[in-house]
C-alpha cells in the first residue's frame, strides 16, 4: 500500500507559477511510476505527466509541454510538478498517482491516488 498526499495548489494569476508536491508513504521502496493528472467537473481525468522510479524518464501531455516540469526526490519520497506560464485552462484539481507496472497515460491504470489539490488560474 502506498499513501499519497498532494499539496501546493492555490490561486494564481495567468502567467504565474506554482509547484505541486506529492508525498508518498508506505511501501515506497517499490519502484513506482508516478503520474500527475488533472480533472475539471464533468470531464474525464486528464493525463498531465509521469516520471519513472529513478527520475530518468519523463513524459508530458502536449498541452503542458515546455511549461510544466515533473521531478522526484527519491530520498524524500516526493514527486513535484513545477508549473509555469499558467493559463486559465490549467484550472483543475490535480492528482498524483502511482503504479508499479510501467508508465501509462491512462488514469485507470494507476493503483494509488492522492486526494487532489485545487489549482485555479485567474485570467
Amino acid at each position: 500500500q502506498v499513501r499519497l498526499v498532494e499539496s501546493g495548489g492555490g490561486l494564481v494569476q495567468a502567467g504565474g507559477s506554482l509547484r505541486l508536491s506529492c508525498a508518498a508513504s508506505g511501501r515506497t521502496s517499490d519502484r513506482y511510476f508516478m503520474g500527475w493528472f488533472r480533472q475539471v467537473p464533468g470531464l474525464e481525468r486528464e493525463f498531465v505527466s509521469y516520471i519513472d522510479w529513478s527520475g530518468g524518464s519523463t513524459i508530458y501531455a502536449d498541452s503542458v509541454k515546455a511549461r510544466f516540469t515533473i521531478s522526484r526526490d527519491t530520498v524524500r519520497n516526493t514527486v513535484y510538478l513545477q508549473m509555469t506560464s499558467l493559463k486559465a485552462e490549467d484550472t483543475a484539481v490535480y492528482y498524483c498517482a502511482a503504479r508499479l507496472l510501467g508508465p501509462s497515460r491512462t488514469w485507470r491504470a494507476y493503483d494509488y491516488w492522492g486526494q487532489g489539490t485545487q489549482v485555479t488560474v485567474s485570467s
